[in-house]
């Protein structure tokens, strides 16, 4: 994942502040009883719409949305970016030898070919039999990744991470700990999620990605319409998208979109259905800091509706 750059603009209101808090994420104080879904929803919706006066509108914030903006380049004959949904670094510091090793020898093995058309089951990607299938986005080091792929051998995981360093970690850890259950993709998960076949997917990871806490870099932010368009598409009816940050701002982004997306449901029904995390989850590196710095993480779990 790339850093996360600091911004000097007015964010929404922080939902981890505590009791006194106006976010949604205030209603687990001693004594108070979780809102009705539709006044949570309604609450962030209102703390993302500018107060009067300022030059960002809510048409205009909306305009912003991922969809508009493709929708926009197509009309006026620009050019997209192949990576669509990647606007980080590739590559950080310099890599050893034997990293580079493992990228040329192995990447090519587990890495997935998407010039060749996607097998109509997924099982067969992998190099054990498999029953479900699951896909995590931008997998930074690859721990929980790889700690999800051994505690359940009977589920076939694909890792998406472009940035190289990470992939480099995650290649020298399956040295130690190899899992025939596991396959790679190491550039934008847009092309991933657009290679592969309808309602294929059993779940969907997103954990601490890029918040891009800058409003006018909203739109980069990889939950957006056009991406739970995609999400639908390949989950499997009743699949599961769970995502993870510690970012606020992200996390009342990511309520509002799915809220407005007739695909998706969201399961909590208490506080603790999203500030505990999920069962098994080992931790991860942006978890540990988020944590020392202060920051509460929210755990969201939406589910795929059955048409």
């Amino acid at each position: 994942m790339a850093s996360r750059p600091s911004s000097g603009r007015r964010e929404m209101p922080d939902c981890h502040q505590g009791p006194a808090s106006a976010g949604p994420f205030a209603l687990s104080g001693a004594g108070e009883t979780i809102a009705a879904k539709g006044r949570i929803l309604g609450m962030i919706a209102q703390s993302m719409i500018p107060k009067s006066g300022n030059r960002f509108s809510e048409k205009i914030m909306r305009q912003q949305d991922d969809r508009t903006e493709h929708s926009t380049m197509v009309a006026e004959g620009r050019p997209e970016r192949r990576r669509e949904a990647f606007f980080g670094r590739l590559k950080g510091p310099k890599l050893r030898q034997h990293q580079v090793d493992l990228l040329n020898e192995r990447l090519p093995v587990l890495g997935l070919d998407l010039s060749r058309p996607a097998p109509g089951d997924l099982a067969e990607l992998f190099q054990v039999p498999v029953e479900r299938t699951r896909l995590e986005i931008g997998f930074g080091g690859g721990e929980h990744l790889l700690h999800r792929a051994g505690e359940d051998p009977a589920c076939g995981f694909i890792g998406v991470e472009p940035f190289v360093n990470g992939m480099a970690k995650l290649l020298s850890a399956l040295e130690d700990a190899p899992r025939g259950n596991l396959r790679l993709y190491g550039d934008d998960a847009t092309l991933l999620l657009d290679w592969l076949p309808d309602a294929c997917l059993d779940a969907i990871d997103l954990n601490y990605p890029d918040p891009w806490p800058k409003k006018k870099h909203f739109k980069r932010r990889f939950v957006s319409a056009r991406n739970l368009d995609r999400f639908a598409r390949v989950l499997k009816p009743g699949g599961i998208f769970r995502f993870a940050s510690d970012i606020d701002t992200y996390v009342n982004w990511t309520l509002r979109h799915v809220a407005d997306h007739p695909a998706f449901a969201w399961t909590a029904t208490r506080p603790a259905d999203w500030h505990m995390p999920y069962a098994g989850w080992p931790g991860t590196r942006y978890e540990a800091k988020a944590i020392r710095e202060g920051r509460r993480p929210a755990y969201l779990t939406f589910r795929q509706l059955e048409v």
